[in-house]
């Protein structure tokens, strides 16, 4: 079975499952400021979700200073994820622990 890295600033937090992951991201690491926007947001997954739904690639790659790899690899994580999660699951735990 294939585990769930965090990989948020050198985290090396892994678990069994993706929602554990994105909980993890959301309730143990700092809020993330979008840099095309000032949004603020949970870093991760949810950082990931809002930049690519929310802005053009162009923008990203300005306001990051990014290329065409960090995109395809934010690209793929976004993917991964959205092919396994249940983000209701993860909406329900999240708002639970508040």
């Amino acid at each position: 079975m294939t585990r769930w890295a965090c990989a948020i600033g050198g985290c090396d937090a892994s678990f069994e499952g993706v929602e554990d992951a994105v909980v993890h991201q959301t309730e143990r690491h700092e809020r993330h400021e979008c840099k095309v926007c000032g949004t603020v947001v949970p870093d991760g997954y949810f950082a990931i979700r809002h930049a690519f739904d929310e802005h053009t690639r162009a923008e990203f790659v300005r306001a990051y200073d990014a290329d065409s790899d960090a995109v395809r690899v934010r690209e793929e994580v976004k993917e991964d994820v959205e092919s396994e999660v249940d983000l209701e699951s993860v909406v329900e735990r999240i708002n639970g622990a508040v």
